[in-house]
């Protein structure tokens, strides 16, 4: 499993809690954790695509040296 799916799953997780949960703070609180781990999410996606990029701008910088 990769980082990034652990993190959609964990979100995915909270998120199932706060809809199960009939007390408002801990509602509140799985919310505040889903919302987390799905910022976590977008973070390691943006990274993933930093790398790719990155990776094809050193392949096409060794074709023009």
């Amino acid at each position: 499993m990769s980082l990034l799916q652990m993190y959609i799953d964990r979100a995915a997780e909270c998120r199932r809690e706060a809809d199960a949960t009939t007390l408002q703070n801990v509602r509140h609180r799985c919310i505040s954790s889903a919302v987390a781990w799905e910022n976590m999410a977008k973070r390691a996606e943006q990274t993933e695509v930093y790398r790719v990029n990155e990776v094809q701008r050193k392949v096409e910088q060794g074709r023009r040296a």
